[in-house]
């Protein structure tokens, strides 16, 4: 009685999210430039491009969880290790810290 719960309100979801998330890496890691990836001594982006691609295609079409786990893995290491790596290597242009009278081009200092 409690896995019929599970089966009808839980899983879906669980399994959309898992779906969303994939999906989510993939695009991300189909717009970050390949020489990022070298940079960041990471794997190459078609390695990225595969393994996420087929997180898509097992949580869309699949539903084994066995391999939908090893793919929310997968999606969690590239959320946590890879793009925090790439950001940093391609410069996303935000900048971290200083003051806010900051400009452009180096610190305003009022005509000084």
């Amino acid at each position: 009685m409690l896995m019929n719960g599970f089966d009808n309100g839980v899983l879906p979801l669980l399994g959309y999210a898992m779906l969303a998330l994939a999906v989510a890496a993939f695009v991300l890691a189909l717009i970050a430039r390949e020489d990022a990836y070298r940079a960041a001594d990471k794997q190459t982006k078609t390695f990225w491009l595969v393994i996420l691609g087929a997180t898509v295609l097992v949580d869309f079409f699949l539903g084994m969880l066995f391999l939908q786990i090893a793919g929310l893995v997968a999606t969690i290491v590239f959320f946590v290790d890879v793009r925090p790596a790439l950001k940093q290597v391609s410069g996303d242009g935000r900048r971290r810290g200083g003051s806010s009278s900051d400009g452009p081009y180096g610190p305003y200092n009022g005509g000084r």
